[in-house]
């Protein structure tokens, strides 16, 4: 009776919670408690933050053995293996498969039209992806590999499929400290970005009224999409899959003869690859993996990072204004960052701050979405590279 008792005991949870390594199960299971309240009272990123945080508290629940990480040898080539139930639902994004569904799902909900308005604003987009690669050097500079620093520095774009994607490719390691300190700062992009553009913008700036944009036709918006994925993909095919699809979802969108494929696509998909991406987010953060001294530097350089593409966003408005005649309210360029939509509402919210007739919504909305092509297109340059 006793041995079986004390089976019991040493199979079970308290067991390891008492062991050499049971601090870092608890502070674990203290910081996914942490991120299912930020998403649930504070309501930052909730659809994204409370898989992960639920996961991110089950995994770390000792003895559960829902991911489970093996390296076994096949036909003489290691070969790294998943098991357990989030284990096997990782392999959609060791694949590649979640991230290039949800950005089938932003092409389903995203309105291109305020960039070809103003095809200018994607100068924008791309300046605010300056930041990704400034940051890849950083990382450099701390004593990360090439792939590693490359997985790193796309957290400045804020573009968290995207993150995802390059760091499975790149960094499968990193995985869970990278998707968290991007969805954490895509999260907090109204509390980030507002002091900048008050310390980058003069008073004068900030009151630019901007003149209404152009109506788009139809026919520009089917051709759009089509377009951009010859161009870009000729050009980068390793961005295939996250243009590729991001094109196809808008070309649903805005064919306007299949409502139904925009309902899946746009809403039913998107939520329900959303939950297994954060399921398997959530998964890779183990606490015997996750608590190292470069998840902490992961999540500096994730903000520096952020911070930077923010900053070159606005000045890459602002020399816009120098070189042209017609004035466009810097503000705008920090929208360059693909946070969809929320860095286009934190911009249209410091507008109205600054003059109660502006309306930059809209205007924002160019860059932001330009912001979307662009951390695409740097994943597929730096997969292209290191891949």
């Amino acid at each position: 009776m006793i041995d079986i008792l004390d089976k019991l005991y040493k199979s079970s949870g308290l067991f390891s919670f008492l062991g050499a390594d049971g601090w870092k199960y608890i502070i674990m299971i203290i910081i996914a408690i942490v991120l299912l309240y930020l998403a649930i009272f504070k309501e930052f990123e909730p659809y994204l933050l409370i898989p992960i945080g639920f996961a991110m508290l089950l995994v770390n629940i000792p003895g559960t053995n829902l991911f489970v990480k093996e390296t076994v040898i096949d036909n003489g080539v290691e070969v790294t293996k998943y098991s357990g139930l989030f284990g096997y639902l990782y392999y959609g994004v060791s694949y590649g498969i979640y991230p290039s569904l949800i950005f089938l799902g932003i092409g389903a909900t995203t309105d291109f039209g305020p960039l070809l308005a103003r095809p200018k604003s994607m100068l924008l987009g791309a300046a605010a992806q300056i930041g990704i690669f400034i940051t890849f050097l950083g990382a450099i500079l701390f004593k990360f590999t090439g792939p590693e620093a490359a997985a790193i520095g796309i957290i400045g774009g804020a573009d968290g499929p995207t993150a995802i994607l390059l760091s499975s490719q790149l960094a499968p390691h990193l995985l869970g400290a990278i998707s968290i300190a991007a969805y954490s700062y895509m999260a907090l992009v109204p509390v980030i970005q507002p002091p900048i553009i008050r310390l980058l913008t003069s008073k004068k700036e900030r009151v630019i009224e901007m003149t209404q944009l152009r109506e788009v036709s139809k026919k520009e918006k089917i051709i759009f999409p089509i377009i951009v994925s010859v161009i870009t993909i000729t050009l980068i095919p390793s961005s295939a899959p996250l243009i590729g699809m991001l094109m196809l979802g808008n070309l649903i969108k805005e064919s306007g003869v299949v409502p139904n494929l925009i309902t899946a696509s746009g809403k039913t998909l998107l939520y329900i690859v959303t939950i297994l991406l954060g399921i398997t987010i959530g998964a890779t953060t183990k606490a015997t993996n996750f608590l190292q001294a470069e998840t902490l530097m992961i999540i500096g350089l994730g903000l520096f990072a952020f911070i930077i593409a923010t900053i070159c966003g606005i000045l890459g408005a602002k020399l816009m204004n120098v070189m042209s005649k017609e004035k466009i309210n810097p503000i705008i360029g920090a929208a360059g960052v693909s946070a969809v939509p929320m860095a286009a509402r934190v911009a249209m919210k410091e507008g109205k701050i600054a003059n109660a007739n502006n309306y930059l919504l809209m205007h924002a909305m160019g860059p932001n979405v330009a912001g979307v092509i662009g951390s695409a297109i740097a994943a597929g340059l730096l997969l292209s590279y290191f891949g």
